[in-house]
């Protein structure tokens, strides 16, 4: 919440605010977005939209941040699996402003088939019916839990909707205490809470806050009758993301540099509006800046006066996520995706097509909370997966392997637990035209590819108040109408 402190439009600046400020050439300086993530780029093309000038840098020589994509042979790989359900409603706008609302697979029902090592099968698959009540006909015959436990669950999700997640006493709480406080036995909660809970927070349910895990669920499973519908993108992420932005930044007559690592912010000079970016040495100019990178690294950029807290972000940490690959000589499953209960796989997906493999499947499995497995040897983890999988699915008995490879994100989120709600800071900084952006901000939503695009708009609906506060002293030329209507929230 913004305070005389650490309003956008207020606070410590160097220089009279005193006549037009303006860049060296007579014109508004560009607004500087530093990181290239969904953040950054969603920033970027909110305030390209809104008619400002605008530079995005990137470390990298590509777009995207943590969701990207690389060659292996004749395959397309992704770094790890992203998908977003039906309520992503602002990430669902940035794909429109890519050009990818064609290149996604969304459900028109949320159906999840549970699959597990001893051949049982469950499946999750809302009823018409309003929320949230079209996921009870479900829980009655989930055939993975007893019917005493099916009413434990029942029971268990009539309580999480009575939470409100922003309740500072539910950051500090643990959703695992909380679910055994309810009676959810470890037979519901391994065969239906960690199935969620751990792929959207990234973390095990008993080391989970029960705040971000209220949200997940009182969002997407216990609100709109169609919010958990589950998109999957059919295109590689570095196709749908990394490489559309640049097409997407440009025609919105933004700029962006790559590869142009920031290193330093600097206090604005005398006359001009906002800090200034030192990027390879060199100085530039900005009317804002928007600092839409991980908290370690934002951190190190952001001056103690701008963020006094900053030191205290460290206290995020970071949770992994690994990805298995593996491809077969023929297909072994119709599924575009399951769940797996009492296995270490935990969700696999086809990306035969979408890798452009033309013969065989290729398939990943998306292991979250991965902090046992992220140092382990690509061998080891060939030696206990390719069982596994043999087990949950057992056409792969009898096909070849042809490629089986790891990727790992040591840092793919931060580690959302009890207490890690109060260290996430607001976009706002002390220093007006100062702006944070990523999904590890004060977002209301977990980290997730949502909450990095929120974060985003939040930052550019800054950047647009602390422009418009000065082009109406005077300061500024004039503000051009919207290019677009507002995104979706």
């Amino acid at each position: 919440m913004n305070s005389p402190m650490n309003s956008p439009t207020t606070g410590p600046m160097t220089g009279p605010m005193t006549g037009s400020l303006t860049g060296p050439d007579g014109g508004v300086p560009p607004v500087a977005v530093i990181g290239g993530g969904l953040a950054g780029i969603t920033a970027t093309l909110a305030i390209a939209e809104a008619g400002w000038p605008v530079t995005l840098y990137e470390a990298r020589p590509r777009l995207g941040g943590a969701t990207h994509s690389f060659a292996r042979g004749g395959l397309t790989a992704d770094n790890g699996q992203h998908v977003f359900l039906r309520c992503c409603t602002a990430y669902l706008g940035l794909l429109d402003r890519l050009g990818g609302t064609g290149r996604v697979r969304l459900q028109e029902r949320f159906d999840v088939r549970v699959l597990t090592p001893h051949g049982e099968r469950g499946r999750l698959r809302r009823a018409s019916l309003p929320g949230p009540f079209h996921l009870l006909p479900a829980l009655a015959r989930y055939r993975l839990l007893s019917p005493a436990d099916r009413l434990r669950a029942v029971r268990g999700a009539l309580a999480l909707r009575g939470l409100d997640p922003a309740a500072p006493a539910l950051d500090r709480a643990a959703l695992g205490a909380w679910l055994a406080s309810r009676g959810q036995r470890d037979t519901v909660r391994r065969a239906l809470w960690d199935l969620f809970a751990v792929a959207a927070l990234n973390i095990a349910a008993d080391e989970a806050a029960l705040g971000p895990a209220a949200m997940v669920f009182r969002t997407a499973l216990l609100g709109r009758p169609d919010a958990a519908d589950i998109g999957v993108p059919s295109v590689p992420l570095g196709e749908l993301h990394g490489g559309a932005a640049l097409t997407a930044v440009a025609r919105a007559g933004g700029t962006v540099r790559l590869p142009a690592k920031a290193e330093a912010i600097l206090p604005a000079p005398p006359g001009l509006p906002g800090p200034s970016v030192l990027v390879g040495g060199a100085r530039v100019e900005t009317s804002a800046v928007v600092v839409a990178v991980p908290h370690g690294q934002a951190a190190r950029l952001l001056p103690a006066e701008a963020a006094p807290d900053r030191d205290a972000w460290a206290g995020l940490g970071a949770s992994p996520i690994v990805n298995v690959h593996v491809v077969y000589d023929r297909p072994v499953t119709s599924l575009p995706f399951a769940a797996v209960v009492d296995s270490p796989v935990q969700w696999i997906f086809d990306r035969t097509a979408a890798g452009g493999l033309t013969r065989g499947q290729y398939l990943t499995v998306s292991v979250s909370a991965a902090r046992h497995w992220i140092d382990v040897p690509t061998s080891a983890m060939r030696a206990v997966f390719v069982p596994e999988l043999e087990r949950v699915l057992p056409a792969t008995r009898t096909v070849r392997l042809l490629d089986f490879f790891i990727t790992r994100e040591r840092r793919a989120t931060f580690r959302q637990g009890p207490g890690s709600g109060a260290l996430r800071p607001g976009a706002a900084t002390r220093w007006p035209g100062l702006f944070l952006a990523g999904a590890w901000t004060d977002t209301g939503w977990p980290d997730t590819m949502e909450g990095a695009v929120r974060s985003g708009l939040e930052a550019a609906r800054l950047v647009r108040l602390h422009l418009s506060h000065l082009t109406h002293l005077g300061h500024l030329g004039h503000v051009r109408e919207p290019a677009r209507a507002e995104w979706a929230r």
